[in-house]
This record gives C-alpha cells, structure tokens and sequence, in this order.
C-alpha cells in the first residue's frame, strides 16, 4: 500500500461477522450448504402495508430528491407516538426526536457528539462489539464493566463506585441485553440514571429487542429525570423486520439531539422519503402484528433450545430477544476451535460468545433467524455429529 492508513485504523479490525459471512459466502460458492444460525437478520417481511407504502411513495416522481437530516415531520411524530403508546414516554417530535440511518450509525454520531480524545466510555462485557470500536475510532478510551451470569447480568454499580469515575464521560447500556437476553427493569434504569447523575457520564441505552419475545416495553427515559442525563436508541431493523432498510432515532433531551445532529448533518443528506413514509406506516401496525411475528419466534425458539439440550448448554428460558444465549460444557476447553469444527463437520454456524467480551468465552449465541425446516435441518445434522451412529 503506497499511502499509510490513519492510524485509528489500527485501533480497530475488521468485524467479526463481515469475515465470518464472507468464509460461509466462499463454502456456499464451493457448494457447502452452510445453516447460518448466528446473525440477528430478520427474515421475516416488514407488514404488507409498510411496503405498499413504500412502492406508492417511490412510484412518485418528486420523492427521490435530498431529504431533510432530521427526518420529514411524519415519522417523528410516528415514533414519538409510539414511544407514548408502548413504553409511556412522551417525547417533542420537533427537539427530542433525531432520525437515524439505523441505530449503530448513532452510536458513531453519540460518540463523536460527546467523547473527546482521552475520555473514558463504560462498556458492558459481554456486549455489543461496536460499542468498543466506535470509541476506539474516536480516540476514547474503553473501559469495560462487568455483567456475569451469577449477577445476573446486571452492572455492579457498587463496584463502579469504588473505581475512580473522573474521566468517564459516556456509559452504553443495552437492555434487553444482547447477547444474554436479560430484559432489565424500571428498578435497574432507576439505579442508572441516579449513578450517571451523580457521576456527570451520559448515559445511553441500546434498546432494539424491547418487541422480540416480549410484552413488557420499557425505556430508560421512562424514569423521572433521565433526560436530564440519557440518550435512547431505538430502531425497525429486529422491531419491525427492516434491517436492511437502515431506520433508527435517537431520543433525548433537545440540546443533546442538537449536539448529535452537528455531526449527522456534515456525514449525511437524510434517507429516502419513499422509506421514511413506509416507517410511518410500520410504526402504525396494530399491536396484534407484532404477536404474529413473536408467534413465528416462539415456535423457532423451541427448535433452538432442542439444539442448545444436545449441545449439552444451559440457558436461561427467561431470556427475549433474537438469540438463545447458552453456557458451554464443562469439557469444552476452548469455545472457538468447538464452533468451528461443528461449522466444519456439520455446515452450521453458531456465534462464539467471546466476539462478545471475555465474559462470554464459555457461552454461544444462537439466531432465531432462521426458518423452522432450517433449525430442523440444523438440529438434526448436529444429532449426527454428537451421536453418529
């Protein structure tokens, strides 16, 4: 290479999945048919009306110029009602509502909004690698907490607070947790925003999963006073079966949304009108939609802790969200050399739980993204290899 990458390249690596899609790409070309069961892509369709809405607005020969980078008023207002119906949080749809190209571009905007070089960011081991390589790229420095099974994968604020917090200027929280499953509580967010505000760190949840598996909604700005101190994320990629289509939000505070939106303005020119209108009308499903989806979930759920009993795993039934997250057995020494010979042996993928942190090197995760007759297919294989015959 004749001209030298920034050197912040050299804090991060490539992600995970983008080079573990890429090897089962190649075997599936060498005509291996690999069962993926470790990324969290919906497979199911968005509602039947969010895409008619999209092909009449497309069809429109005025909805394919720039767009406005907060978002066309609708869909604000869309997801500040349905942050009222769901979670009983009322937010401005003018101020406290910035729209996203998908959440994890918000996680770049927050960072680069509010950490500067040198400044501390809390992150939850096990969780969501991005949290990390996004703080790496901003010349922040990570600090990890924390979440273990016997805690129930909660922060031990307590210890927090014995640990110099000068210099900690950011915290991700992420609940329902991915990858663990657990859903947190009104009590847990309470605890929070009383520890970031005596601390001076802004607090952001990561909330995704609230739909998947779950009846229970709540968001961290629910609590009396965390806009003072929190952000919120959220998107349509799991909740609405739009991961591709890149739509999320931040809310919060209007002098936060402002900060943010600084940084969004000078990195995009707002997404495609024909989109924002389809999300206007996702937002707008009867309630009923997102239990024939969960109905869907429940069933493949089944299969997975079937597959999770032969791996001889233990995971909780409590758990929501996307994935089974399980603990390995005892006899299994090293996790990743165990998932790659079943990709090997058996053409199934499953997601070590070290991409996670070093709290999860003796769990695997397991994607409900996959059709019935495919886990079927998955378990069976794995019967094979475990009990040949």
């Amino acid at each position: 290479m004749i001209v030298k990458p920034a050197d912040r390249t050299g804090n991060v690596q490539e992600y995970y999945f983008s080079q573990k899609l890429a090897q089962i790409d190649r075997m599936r070309r060498e005509g291996s048919d690999v069962i993926n069961l470790g990324i969290g892509s919906p497979d199911q369709p968005p509602s039947g009306n969010t895409i008619s809405a999209l092909i009449d607005e497309a069809n429109k020969p005025s909805a394919h110029g720039y767009q406005s980078y907060s978002g066309i008023p609708a869909l604000r207002k869309a997801f500040s009602e349905w942050y009222g119906k769901y979670f009983h949080v009322k937010l401005n749809p003018d101020n406290e509502i910035l729209l996203l190209m998908g959440s994890k571009e918000g996680i770049m905007h927050i960072s680069m909004a509010f950490v500067n070089p040198g400044d501390e960011v809390l992150i939850p081991d096990p969780g969501y690698p991005t949290y990390s390589s996004v703080t790496n790229l901003v010349g922040g420095i990570v600090r990890k907490y924390n979440l273990t099974e016997e805690k129930g994968w909660l922060p031990d604020l307590g210890s927090l607070e014995k640990t110099n917090l000068s210099k900690v200027k950011l915290m991700w929280v992420n609940y329902p947790h991915m990858p663990t499953g657990v859903k947190g509580s009104t009590d847990l967010f309470e605890k929070l925003v009383a520890f970031c505000r005596k601390h001076k760190i802004l607090l952001c949840n990561d909330n995704p999963y609230s739909f998947i598996l779950n009846n229970k909604y709540i968001s961290l700005l629910a609590v009396d006073g965390a806009k003072d101190i929190a952000l919120e994320l959220n998107s349509l990629s799991k909740s609405h079966n739009m991961a591709g289509w890149r739509i999320g939000m931040v809310a919060g505070q209007s002098d936060y949304i402002k900060t943010i939106l600084k940084v969004k303005s000078n990195m995009d020119s707002g997404m495609f009108l024909a989109m924002q209108k389809a999300a206007v009308e996702a937002l707008n499903n009867h309630e009923s939609w997102y239990g024939l989806i969960n109905s869907v979930y429940s069933k493949r759920r089944r299969i997975v802790e079937e597959i999770m009993a032969l791996l001889k795993c233990r995971y909780d039934k409590s758990q929501v969200g996307l994935f089974v997250w399980g603990c390995i057995p005892e006899e299994i020494k090293d996790c990743e050399s165990w998932i790659e010979d079943l990709l090997m042996k058996t053409l199934v993928f499953i997601t070590p739980g070290f991409i996670f942190g070093k709290n999860g090197e003796r769990y695997i995760r397991i994607s409900l993204c996959a059709t019935e007759e495919r886990l079927n297919e998955a378990r069976k294989r794995i019967e094979g290899y475990l009990l040949p015959k």
